[in-house]
Formats: C-alpha cells, sequence, structure tokens
C-alpha cells in the first residue's frame, strides 16, 4: 500500500465523479503491488468504463508528461504520495469530423 493522502492537482469533475477516482485508486493500490502501475491504471479505466461508459483513459506513473483533449467534466489528475494519476474520457474528433460533412460538395 502506498502511505499518503490524496492531492487533487487539477480537475473539471463533479465531486462524486472526483471521490470515485480516489476511491478506486486507493483501492487499487491496497490490491496491487504499487510498481505495477498498468496494472493499476487497468483497474481504474475499467471500473470508470463500467460506471461512466466507454471511453476512459488512465495514465499512472511517477513521472510523465501529457497534453490530451477530454470531454468537459471528465479529467482529474491527482496523486497519492510519489504516485500520479491521469484520469479523462477522451474527446472524439469524430463529432467534428461529421459537422462539416455537408460542405463536402462546396467548391471554393
Amino acid at each position: 500500500m502506498l502511505e499518503g493522502k490524496a492531492v487533487v492537482g487539477d480537475t473539471d469533475m463533479l465531486q462524486a465523479m472526483q471521490d470515485d477516482a480516489l476511491q478506486l485508486a486507493t483501492k487499487a493500490l491496497d490490491f496491487l503491488d504499487v510498481t505495477e502501475a498498468t496494472d493499476i491504471a487497468r483497474v481504474v479505466k475499467q471500473e470508470f468504463d463500467k460506471t461512466y461508459g466507454g471511453g476512459w483513459q488512465c495514465i499512472v506513473g511517477t513521472n510523465f508528461g501529457s497534453f490530451v483533449t477530454h470531454c468537459y467534466g471528465s479529467f482529474i489528475h491527482f496523486s497519492v504520495g510519489s504516485l500520479a494519476i491521469l484520469l479523462f474520457r477522451g474527446s472524439s474528433a469524430a463529432s467534428e469530423i461529421d459537422e462539416f460533412s455537408s460542405l463536402d460538395g462546396v467548391k471554393a
């Protein structure tokens, strides 16, 4: 188990969803070896997929950078001790493409 309290760095999630993310991470840390960051990410991602629908991405580690596009209300970055966790639901570019599909016949 990793000692320490979860500290939220940045989020746009509702409080209830934040609480779920923190509890799931803590649960994963209690049952998995902390060195298995991929397994912790898998547990958190799969539970969020099950609870809130598909499309969630989870990154766990001690040193990483990121620049992601996410759906509004579905992003949290927090840490527990030295372990950082980034959880977000990816934004689909398909909806943006569909908006412009009606312009296919337009000539410039």
